[in-house]
């Protein structure tokens, strides 16, 4: 009798899940709607309290900035140089962010980095629902709710998501593009696509030209080659009305253009095509050299949860290279990929506009039970889908410690338990459970943004440098007072103490500009300290130290010592 009770609800457990999820997958709205919770759950920890990144990020934040403060929204500068790398696209959406901000009545709204991630969080959660419509073309919507939710939980746009910088909203720009090819190869020969396809095609197109320039042209470019050369013909491009499309995107991209080449004296193109774009090609600008394959192992960090059952897949798409949905997808992911392992120049976000298509075809590869623990080593292999969360704990508890003396207190429960559950994604694996192993690891992602971008980095004090500087500068009894820093340069020290903080040479000019405000504060590296003072004795100058902030600074890798000076004399 108690069996068979327990049998019955058992089968009543079952039954209800089964008809939640029908229900669920009957509407595409109820799924997206799931998938903006998720992704807000995995991108909002942290967005308010993480510190301005150096260095790009406080780039374009303050370039975006002083657009407000000059009201020239054609020429991007950061202080009195001209910052001709990239478009303008991402500082208008930043300024038209801030300002609603302000007029919302945000306090000191010019100088709150949250309000400049605004279109990168925008753009995160556009890459995961229009990786949903893309996925689409490939599968159901169950299929292409998995696509989407792996997107949502990678670590590298769970990163991007809470950056002010191009690369989320160029992802959600390449892959509306993408999606629209896909449309277009798949159901070639039906003779004419739906218009929001095309809409969507087009608008992801321009927008991206407009944010990152020619890497939109260099994805949907290489694409549409390989599977030109795979048809013999370019016929089926057609159906994307490329005249039309092009007369859009030129109406859309052309006037800044121009006005820039004018603005600049062709200085933009310049710079941009000859210092940034070919500089990456030619030489590993700001050092951000790696070998041939850096892509292929950040891959493992930066797509996890997901990283592992994708690897697991690739022999699938090499038997099935030749079915059109898996062809579309390779000519998606292999040239381009090809291309970034080329460049010297490396940083992990750059494929990220290729880790949708990767998300198809792992996806594709679980609905067919080609991965399970059946395949070869994927048993052992798939530690991998604890290891980067018990990994994490592990670091960033042995960083606070080093740094601030303490633990992440706050962030260990949400860290324990990310590890805890992608252990049982582990093992829901090994037990040939698939979906259990990603619903699993979609869980762990969201305690992992929580413990990390919620909590951890917070405790990270030290490393918060420029905070606690502006922080000095604001205590300071006189608004009015300027500011000069030697020794220590960071974007993210311009952005948060004002565009007009002087970047001084020299320990000589450091006094000098002391003595000549008579109202000024200025930041002194400890390895310039003693010729500062012995220059202010010449001077017969003897400004107050009134605090000392020390820490690490992630980007020299360094710890650094800095001593704040001030003079008073002159404050109203």
């Amino acid at each position: 009798m108690d069996g068979s009770v327990a049998q019955q609800n058992l089968s009543l457990r079952r039954f209800s899940a089964a008809h939640l999820a029908g229900f669920v997958e009957r509407s595409h709205i109820r799924l997206c709607a799931i998938l903006v919770l998720l992704s807000l759950a995995c991108f909002l920890p942290g967005f308010t309290s993480l510190q301005p990144m150096d260095r790009d990020e406080p780039r374009y934040a303050q370039a975006s900035k002083q657009m407000l403060e000059t009201g020239d929204f054609v020429d991007v500068r950061f202080q009195d140089e001209a910052r001709y790398k990239k478009p303008v696209g991402i500082y208008w959406m930043q300024s038209a962010s801030v300002a609603i901000g302000n007029a919302f009545g945000v306090p000191e709204a010019r100088t709150t980095i949250a309000l400049y991630r605004v279109p990168s969080l925008m753009g995160a959660i556009a890459t995961v629902l229009l990786t949903y419509w893309a996925a689409l073309a490939f599968f159901g919507r169950r299929g292409a709710f998995l696509t989407a939710a792996l997107m949502a939980t990678c670590v590298i746009l769970m990163v991007e998501a809470r950056l002010a910088k191009t690369d989320a909203m160029l992802a959600a720009c390449s892959v509306a593009v993408m999606g629209g090819l896909a449309r277009a190869y798949l159901s070639r020969g039906a003779g004419v696509l739906p218009r929001r396809a095309l809409l969507i095609f087009w608008t992801g197109f321009a927008l991206g030209i407009l944010i990152k320039g020619p890497l939109v042209l260099m994805f949907v470019g290489l694409t549409a080659a390989v599977l030109s050369y795979r048809e013999r013909s370019t016929r089926w491009l057609l159906t994307l009305r490329p005249w039309l499309g092009l007369a859009f995107t030129l109406a859309v991209v052309l006037p800044w253009f121009v006005a820039i080449a004018i603005k600049s004296g062709g200085a933009f193109y310049s710079q941009a095509v000859g210092h940034d774009m070919l500089g990456k090609v030619g030489t590993a600008q700001k050092y951000h050299w790696a070998p041939p394959g850096f892509y292929l192992l950040a891959f493992f960090a930066t797509f996890w949860p997901g990283a592992i059952l994708a690897a697991i897949a690739v022999p699938f798409a090499w038997i099935h290279r030749r079915e059109e949905p898996v062809a579309f997808a390779l000519a998606w992911i292999v040239p381009s990929w090809l291309v970034f392992e080329a460049v010297p120049t490396k940083l992990p976000h750059y494929t990220l506009p290729l880790l949708p298509a990767v998300a198809i075809v792992t996806v594709m590869a679980i609905g067919r039970h080609f991965v399970g623990p059946h395949r070869p080593l994927a048993k052992l292999s798939t530690v991998l889908i604890p290891f980067i969360p018990v990994g994490l704990t592990i670091g960033l508890s042995a960083a606070n410690w080093s740094f601030d003396g303490t633990l992440p207190y706050r962030a260990l429960p949400a860290l324990v338990a990310a590890s805890a559950i992608a252990l049982f994604a582990w093992w829901a694996f090994i037990r040939n459970r698939m979906l259990s192993c990603l619903w699993a690891g979609f869980l762990s992602s969201v305690c992992l943004a929580v413990g990390v971008f919620g909590f951890a980095q917070q405790d990270l004090r030290s490393l918060k440098i420029s905070d606690r500087l502006a922080e000095a500068v604001r205590a300071f009894r006189s608004p009015e007072v300027s500011v000069g820093t030697l020794g220590y340069r960071e974007p993210s020290l311009v952005f948060l103490v004002g565009t007009h903080l002087d970047m001084l040479d020299s320990a000589p000019e450091a006094s000098a500009f002391l003595k000549s405000s008579g109202c000024a504060m200025v930041f002194v590296d400890r390895r310039f300290e003693t010729d500062f003072r012995a220059a202010n004795e010449r001077a017969g100058l003897t400004p107050s130290l009134s605090t000392r902030v020390s820490g690490f600074n992630i980007n020299s890798g360094k710890r650094v010592d800095i001593a704040v000076y001030s003079v008073d004399a002159g404050c109203p």
